[in-house]
């Protein structure tokens, strides 16, 4: 069995942070080779398959790898106890319409998926939390990422101070292309917009739109809730423009693969 080629990221002694990459897997076309998302139109088969590749890497049981599905929205879970022991079918469905997990569990990996959304991981190293956000365009304005972070200092305790942060493969600036609308959404709820985006040539060539920085977005937000700037890291990775190795949406399609991006305690 093809295992997945992972880019790992560093938070911390005590856990495993990552982001698939398309190799490894055995989905084809504009699935391969790497998806478990089983939400994109994907061979069932190849799904299953490749997540049994990712929990042997990880060193899980199946039922330990837990994605939502996401709607753009900012609803977020607890993984717990509880939830780890419903059936398939009610776990599923406590999965349904979510955009962010946490948990303080070791031995289960959370996650999210995108292609040219943007994943953020937050470790909290003194409770020994985890959160995986998913924050595309609509959930960025939302600031999910903040209420996520919210939500973990209501559950666990956590404090901003204390969280170190991985804001994941995404699309950058120079290839999200937006309309006037989103703009408008982002301006509406206060985003500084100067910061944040530029207007560039449109992408057919003809006239200008504008560009946002959905990464820079998010990074703003988290230092605003009280994350220390030197504790969040960045990806340098575009997914439009490096969507070779990884999906995007853009660029494929949206019938085609998903990045997962996870977390797990040891």
């Amino acid at each position: 069995m093809a295992l997945p080629n992972l880019n790992l990221y560093h938070l911390g002694k005590d856990v495993t942070a990552f982001s698939t990459t398309r190799q490894g897997g055995c989905s084809e076309g504009r699935y391969g080779e790497f998806n478990i998302n089983p939400y994109c139109g994907d061979n069932e088969d190849a799904i299953r398959r490749n997540r049994e590749g990712l929990c042997r890497l990880l060193g899980i049981g199946e039922d330990r790898l837990v994605m939502p599905h996401q709607v753009h929205g900012d609803e977020i879970a607890v993984v717990d106890e509880m939830m780890i022991g419903l059936p398939a079918k009610e776990r599923t469905e406590s999965l349904e319409g979510i955009d962010a997990l946490m948990t303080d569990m070791a031995g289960v990996c959370i996650g999210v998926s995108t292609a040219d959304c943007i994943p953020v991981l937050l470790y909290d190293s003194v409770h020994r939390a985890v959160c995986a956000v998913h924050a595309g365009w609509r959930g960025t304005v939302k600031r999910i990422a903040q209420k996520a972070l919210a939500k973990m200092t209501a559950v666990y305790g956590t404090q901003p101070a204390d969280i170190t942060a991985q804001i994941g493969p995404g699309i950058h600036l120079d290839s999200f292309e937006v309309g006037d609308e989103v703009y408008e959404s982002f301006a509406g709820e206060g985003f500084e917009m100067e910061a944040l985006s530029k207007k560039m040539a449109c992408s057919d060539g003809v006239g200008e739109k504008w560009h946002i920085d959905l990464p820079e977005c998010n990074r703003l937000q988290l230092t605003a809730a009280g994350v220390r700037a030197d504790n969040i890291t960045v990806s340098p990775i575009c997914t439009f423009m490096q969507s070779d190795i990884y999906f995007s949406a853009r660029r494929l399609g949206i019938n085609s693969g998903r990045i997962f991006t996870g977390i797990l305690l040891r």
